[in-house]
C-alpha cells in the first residue's frame, strides 16, 4: 500500500462554526460530528477568505485569494488556466473525484479533477454577476426565509443532498474494492453538500429532534438603523429586511429550521464515516470537514452571509488521520486558502514541489501533528467584492485582532478578546493606534483598493454585457452532466455471470 493517505474532503455550506458542539454550542445534537472532532485536530480560528458560495471555493481551490484569480462574485468565471489542489493532487498520483456542489461558473466545470460524478446544484452561467449599482438583486434572498421555516417532507436541496451521500458512498465502496483486488493509488474524494444552507427547511424527524422551547435566539439583537454601519444597512436592503423584522416567533423557527438541516448534515456525514470504517479504509484516510462560509443567523438583525463578523465569516475546520494525528484545539488563525499547501503537503511533498503559481495559503500539516509548537504567522485575510458591497471591502486579523477596511465605509477594528461580539468599534480608540496601524499596514501591502475597484467595475461589466447577449440569443449549456454510477455495475455482454458476479465482491472489514 502506498505511503500516500487517501483523503476525504467534506464539504458542507453556509455552517457558521458556532453552531456546532464542538465550538460550543449547547443546542446541536450533531453526534457523528461531536465524534469526528473528538479524533481531530479542530481549528478554533478557521476563517472563510470570501463570506460568499463561489469566491470562497474557488479561493479555497486554488490557494489563492478571490481577487488575484477574478473569482469577485457568484457568476464570474473560475479560470481553467488557475491551478486547483486537484491538479496537484493528480500530479502527486492521486485519483481525484468531486461529488456534490462546487459553484463552478464557466465551461471548465472539472478544474482539474479526474470525474465529477454529480451536477452542480447552481448555475454554470454570468446570471448570478454581481451589480454594484443595484441596491436589490433578482435573487436576493426575501421575507420567504421565515414565513416559511419549519419542517417539510423533502426539498430540492434534500434531493440533492441524499444523492451526493449516495454518490459518495458508492464511490468509497468503488475505492475499497480496487484497494482490495489490485490497486493502491491513492485517492482525494471531495464531497460537498448544500446544507444547511437557507431555505431554513429540514425533515420532519431533524425539527423532531428539538424543542421550540430550546432554540437560542441571537445573542446580539438587531441593532438600529441609527447605530449600524452603513454596509450591514446595505444588506439589510439587499435581502428585503428594511421593512421587513421577523418577529421571535420566526425567528424561532428560522433557527430550528438551521439547526434540524445542521442535524441532517451530521446523519449524512455519519454514514460517509461508517462506510470508511466499515471498508477498513479508516486508517490511511485523512478526513477533512469543513465549510464555504457562515451565517449570522438573526445576530445584529443580519441573516446568510456576505459579512466580516464573525456568525458569517468564522467556520469550521476539523482534520483526522489516525496514522498521523492526534486530537487538540489550534487557536492560529487558519483559512481556507491554507487548505491546497496542508493536502498537498500530507500528499507528499513532491506534489507542490514546483507549484505552478504563487499561493497565498500556508500549510497547516505541521501544526497538525502531535506536540508540534511550530507558530504561523497568526494572521489572514478576507475579501468581499460582490454585489452590496459597492466598493472593495478588506478583512485582515491578526490575533485576536480584526481590521476591516472599505473603499465607500468607515473602518472597523475590533478586538475579539475583550469584545466577542463585535460591539464596539475601536478604529479611533487611542489605545489601539498602534496596532490599527500595523493592520493598516499589513492592508496595504496586500491590496490596492483603488485598482481592485476598477477591476471589478470592469469585470461586472464585461459579464454584464455578455448576459445580456446570451438572454437574447440563448448561451452555451455549461452545466456537467455526470456519468451514470449505476452503468459500472451492470452485466454486459464481454463479461460471464460469475465473473461479474463474484469478481468485484467486497468482504466486511477489508
Amino acid at each position: 500500500m502506498t505511503d500516500q493517505p487517501n483523503i476525504l474532503l467534506i464539504q458542507v455550506d453556509q455552517l457558521a462554526a458556532s453552531f456546532l458542539p464542538a465550538y460550543g454550542n449547547a443546542v446541536a445534537k450533531t453526534p457523528h460530528l461531536d465524534s469526528l472532532a473528538e479524533q481531530s485536530v479542530v481549528f478554533e480560528s478557521a476563517y472563510t477568505n470570501f463570506a460568499l458560495c463561489a469566491p470562497s471555493r474557488f479561493s479555497m481551490l486554488s490557494g489563492r485569494l478571490a481577487s488575484e484569480i477574478g473569482a469577485f462574485d457568484n457568476g464570474a468565471e473560475f479560470a481553467s488556466s488557475t491551478p486547483t489542489f486537484a491538479h496537484y493532487l493528480r500530479a502527486a498520483g492521486y485519483h481525484t473525484s468531486l461529488i456534490g456542489k462546487m459553484h463552478f461558473v464557466g465551461p471548465d466545470q472539472l478544474h482539474g479533477f479526474d470525474e465529477r460524478l454529480t451536477t452542480d446544484i447552481y448555475p454554470s452561467s454570468f446570471g448570478w454577476t454581481g451589480d454594484w449599482t443595484q441596491v436589490r438583486e433578482e435573487h436576493s434572498n426575501d421575507s420567504r426565509s421565515f414565513e416559511l421555516a419549519g419542517p417539510y417532507l423533502r426539498t430540492v436541496q434534500m434531493d440533492y443532498d441524499d444523492e451526493v451521500a449516495h454518490r459518495t458512498r458508492r464511490k468509497l465502496f468503488d475505492v475499497a474494492r480496487r484497494e482490495a483486488l489490485d490497486g493502491d493509488q491513492p485517492w482525494l474524494i471531495t464531497a460537498s453538500f448544500t446544507h444547511p444552507h437557507d431555505p431554513y427547511q429540514c425533515r420532519p424527524e431533524h425539527w423532531d429532534r428539538y424543542r421550540s422551547e430550546d432554540i437560542d435566539l441571537p445573542v446580539v439583537e438587531r441593532i438600529a438603523a441609527v447605530d449600524a454601519d452603513p454596509y450591514s444597512l446595505r444588506l439589510r436592503a439587499q435581502y428585503g429586511l428594511s421593512d421587513f423584522e421577523p418577529n421571535e416567533e420566526q425567528i424561532r423557527r428560522a433557527r430550528h429550521g438551521y439547526y434540524g438541516s445542521i442535524s441532517y448534515i451530521d446523519d449524512l456525514v455519519g454514514q460517509l464515516l461508517a462506510t470508511l470504517s466499515e471498508t477498513g479504509l479508516v486508517d490511511n484516510t485523512v478526513v477533512v470537514f469543513t465549510t464555504d462560509h457562515g451565517d449570522m443567523m438573526g445576530e445584529r438583525g443580519l441573516w446568510y452571509k456576505k459579512s466580516f463578523f464573525e456568525g458569517a465569516s468564522r467556520i469550521p475546520l476539523l482534520g483526522s488521520w489516525p496514522k498521523r494525528f492526534r486530537p487538540k484545539r489550534v487557536t492560529d488563525n487558519v483559512s481556507l486558502v491554507d487548505l491546497l499547501p496542508t493536502l498537498c503537503e500530507l500528499a507528499g511533498k513532491q506534489a507542490l514541489a514546483e507549484s505552478a503559481d504563487r499561493l497565498d495559503g500556508r500549510s497547516l500539516a505541521t501544526l497538525m501533528d502531535e506536540g508540534s509548537d511550530e507558530r504561523l504567522d497568526d494572521i489572514v485575510y478576507g475579501e468581499n467584492l460582490a454585489e452590496g458591497a459597492t466598493a472593495p471591502i478588506l478583512m485582515v486579523k491578526r490575533g485576536s485582532l480584526k481590521l476591516i477596511t472599505s473603499g465607500c465605509d468607515p473602518e472597523q477594528l475590533f478586538d475579539l478578546e475583550t469584545d466577542p461580539h463585535e460591539l464596539h468599534n475601536l478604529a479611533a480608540d487611542p489605545g489601539y493606534l498602534s496596532v490599527a496601524t500595523e493592520l493598516r499596514t499589513l492592508t496595504a501591502d496586500r491590496w490596492d483598493i483603488e485598482v481592485l475597484n476598477s477591476e471589478v467595475h470592469a469585470s461586472q461589466r464585461r459579464r454584464q454585457f455578455l448576459r445580456s447577449v446570451a438572454a437574447m440569443s440563448g448561451a452555451a449549456d455549461w452545466s456537467h452532466v455526470p456519468p451514470d454510477q449505476a452503468s459500472q455495475h451492470v452485466l454486459r455482454d464481454k463479461d460471464t455471470y460469475n465473473d461479474w458476479a463474484y469478481g468485484s465482491s467486497l468482504q466486511n472489514g477489508t
